[in-house]
């Protein structure tokens, strides 16, 4: 590792050091903290189990809505989704009427603890199992600051002057993986680690993929290799002398009924029945390229009164908490507030559904078929918040003990600062 000055860099009110050691923070997206206690409970997981034992951890929560683009950001500002801006990876856009995928940096606002450590001549090496995402953690980052970032799912396109790195394939001497897999997410690990051998970054932010927490709860056989395979590769990062924090981006539940069907609340039907005057709009923000995960349906969702009417927003919102799927139900402005979520980019209402639930807009826009048979898994709600918090070696916090609510973006602070 190259010798760096050991100051501090700050954002968003907070000081992060430059990193003393090579620090790596993962971020296991679906990590649900059933995973873990199954894991360790079955002792599969004794790197982790080693984390927890003698170095940090915590169930800490993730901020709102419970989703990939949001939640990967506040992780590497360090903060929740009213500062940086994302607070879905779909969106509506209120001037143009138009609906868009969040597939870069562009609504961003702010810098990264990534860019302000790369400023400082820090090497940062951003990977990520999905390519939608490395357009949005390479904020700020460049080759002519040392600086690598690239997704394995688009291993192949990767060139010097855009990623810091090319064919990677070969240089691995793995190729490249499906983006429908677990191997996506190891990938990034394995990258992460030659990296690291070959002293080539100081600083590693390595963010996974969903596919398998989507489809497999903890304890199936599918889940548990996954995790394991995890785990053997946390271990090396260890051995090999780095600091490793762990968190999640969300949770995950089971979405779908005794029988194994999915359990939805089409919400834009249901309002444009009762209310067919005020163009009630369903946006559901956990849309991404990845469809065949979900269907597109999640936990969350923002509705938009698109006609003026005599509609009174307060008796949605009333109607809406009576629905047998719906957890919670606000006022965009209140969602706002409460979630500390961007409050010019909010709905009129903001719908969230129960944990053993999910809402969509129109059951006509959602494709179940690509389920594939397997149950409904999904997340964005608050029963999906609850993630794990993870430091390898002896963490000493005072007051530690003393009550405190963790965050996933807190991860940084506890790699760095302890």
């Amino acid at each position: 590792m190259t010798h760096l000055d050991q100051s501090t860099v700050k954002l968003h009110d907070r000081e992060y050091r430059l990193p003393r050691h090579p620090t790596v923070v993962v971020c296991i997206d679906g990590f649900d903290p059933s995973y873990l206690e199954a894991g360790i409970e079955d002792g599969i997981l004794p790197t982790m189990a080693s984390f927890v034992q003698t170095g940090f951890h915590a169930t800490a929560k993730c901020a709102m809505p419970s989703l990939t683009n949001p939640n990967n950001l506040s992780i590497i500002t360090g903060a929740p989704t009213e500062s940086h801006g994302i607070s879905g990876n779909y969106y509506l856009d209120t001037v143009t009427g138009q609906e868009h995928m969040v597939l870069d940096d562009s609504l961003m606002r702010g810098s990264t603890i990534l860019e302000q450590m790369a400023n400082r001549g820090v090497r940062v090496a951003a990977i990520t199992g999905k390519d939608k995402l490395r357009k949005i953690i390479n904020h700020g980052l460049s080759p002519s600051k040392g600086s690598i970032c690239f997704s394995s799912q688009c291993v192949k396109d990767c060139t010097e002057s855009e990623h810091g790195i090319h064919d990677v394939e070969q240089w691995l001497g793995q190729p490249g993986p499906s983006q429908y897999s677990g191997e996506l997410s190891l990938y990034v690990l394995d990258a992460g680690l030659q990296l690291l051998k070959e002293d080539r970054a100081d600083l590693f932010y390595l963010t996974l993929s969903d596919y398998i927490q989507h489809k497999y709860a903890p304890r199936s056989l599918e889940a548990d290799k996954f995790l394991q395979q995890i785990d053997t590769r946390l271990r090396k990062f260890v051995e090999l002398g780095a600091v490793v924090a762990v968190t999640g981006d969300h949770g995950m539940s089971d979405k779908s009924t005794d029988e194994g069907k999915p359990n939805v609340l089409y919400l834009q039907d249901v309002l444009v029945s009762k209310w067919p005057n005020s163009g009630p709009r369903v946006i559901c923000p956990i849309v991404d390229p990845f469809v065949r995960h979900h269907g597109a349906l999640g936990g969350f969702v923002r509705v938009y009164l698109t006609k003026k009417s005599d509609a009174n927003v307060v008796d949605i919102v009333e109607f809406c908490r009576k629905l047998p799927q719906v957890e919670a139900a606000y006022i965009g402005a209140d969602a706002a507030a409460i979630f500390q979520m961007p409050a010019d980019r909010e709905g009129d209402l903001v719908v969230i559904a129960k944990k053993n639930a999910a809402i969509g807009a129109c059951q006509a826009e959602h494709d179940l078929s690509q389920l594939q048979g397997f149950r409904l898994r999904s997340h964005g709600g608050l029963s999906e918040q609850a993630i794990p918090l993870l430091r390898s070696g002896p963490v000493e916090i005072k007051g530690y003990n003393a009550v405190r609510t963790w965050r996933n973006f807190d991860a940084f602070d506890i790699a760095l600062n302890y």
